[in-house]
């Protein structure tokens, strides 16, 4: 997201020895989207303090009756984009979700207080320290068990009166977030987390977390523990304070976009699954439009915390729910186009998907228009 593409190439040799660049095909521009609780969840803190939401979403480009659809979703560029409206609004870079304002520039110096580690745990611990400073309701410990490591977002000061209060999840999900890809551009490359727990009933919007953090997301714990391979602690610090003018560009708002689970060797899949619409590739031959063997497919997808399965469903929901907001589509059109050669295997995966029939999510969007 923010380094420049020269340093794609060097980034992805640092760790693995040259291999055959995946070839791949043009295709229309990425259609990522994420969930509306998601954008909900960003704007729940101006809403519990009565501040001004309709103007960062109009500078978005996102249309306000889409908030009112918990099945709804927002490309993934224009919540980047409220992201940062939000903040130039309001002067806040934690949203009004704390006591007191993190003002703009809170993000640069804790990067800035990182950069300098020598390693990747010494930088998250220093990234921690900064955190206890200007945000004393959460507070942020990295620790080793063995060949595991935890990081552990806790409260301090009850963020809410409810666990599942919007604001509360929306903190820990943006913290959690802000941190992984802080540590992902520190070390200069994408680093799995092998599961999450956080500290809430599992959200609506659930199922984007397994491209967001990872597929082995659960709810319910006292406090956000995110566990990785202890070895990762050891990685240099690939970054200095010459490379940080690159990352800070547009941030913090495009900070959503990084190092997403669907990058990488998981987007050329995609983008590849996309072209092939309304044929449907199996793994076997996206594998070798990708140069790799299945294995090496399968087991390079589960690095990047997502699978062949999640990214095809994931492509086929953002492309079933943009086609059928549009007046004038036809369901079985959709499906047809989409590689179904049964309406019906449509409407389950739809239904699981949304929580409704394909018509009546129709109906239901288009009403608000």
């Amino acid at each position: 997201m923010f380094p420049a593409d020269a340093n794609r190439a060097k980034i992805a040799t640092m760790d693995n020895p040259p291999v055959r660049k995946p070839a791949i095909r043009a295709v229309r521009p990425d259609r990522a989207t994420v969930a509306v609780g998601f954008v909900t969840g960003l704007l729940s803190g101006l809403r519990r303090r009565g501040l001004d939401a309709a103007g960062p979403l109009r500078e978005a480009g996102i249309e306000p009756h889409l908030l009112a659809d918990p099945a709804g979703r927002v490309p993934l560029d224009a919540y980047a984009a409220l992201y940062g409206a939000v903040i130039r609004a309001h002067g806040d870079e934690g949203f009004a979700l704390f006591a007191s304002p993190l003002r703009p520039g809170t993000f640069e110096f804790l990067c800035r207080g990182s950069v300098g580690a020598a390693r990747l745990g010494e930088a998250l611990d220093r990234a921690g320290r900064f955190l206890a400073l200007v945000l004393p309701e959460l507070r942020v410990t990295v620790a080793r068990d063995g060949p595991t490591a935890r990081l552990v977002i806790a409260e301090v000061r009850p963020l809410a009166r409810r666990a599942g209060d919007p604001c509360r999840v929306f903190a820990f999900e943006w913290l959690l977030r802000l941190l992984h890809a802080l540590a992902c551009w520190l070390a200069g490359r994408g680093l799995a987390l092998d599961a999450v727990r956080f500290p809430y009933p599992r959200p609506a919007h659930a199922a984007d977390y397994g491209l967001i953090y990872t597929e082995q997301s659960s709810f319910g714990g006292a406090a956000l523990e995110a566990t990785l391979d202890a070895a990762l602690l050891d990685l240099p610090v690939r970054r200095d304070d010459a490379d940080l003018a690159d990352f800070l560009e547009g941030a913090p708002g495009k900070i959503t976009m990084l190092y997403r689970r669907d990058r990488e060797l998981a987007r050329a899949l995609r983008a590849n699954l996309a072209a092939a619409l309304p044929r449907a590739l199996g793994l076997e031959e996206a594998a070798r439009e990708l140069h790799v063997s299945p294995r090496t497919l399968h087991r390079r997808l589960q690095e990047e915390g997502t699978s062949f399965r999640a990214i095809r469903d994931a492509l086929r929901r953002d492309l079933a729910t943009a086609r059928l907001a549009k007046p004038g589509e036809s369901v079985a059109r959709v499906a047809a186009e989409l590689g179904y050669s049964e309406p019906s295997a449509f409407f389950r995966a739809f239904q699981g998907w949304t929580g409704q029939a394909p018509s009546a999510w129709r109906r239901r969007v288009l009403g608000h228009r």
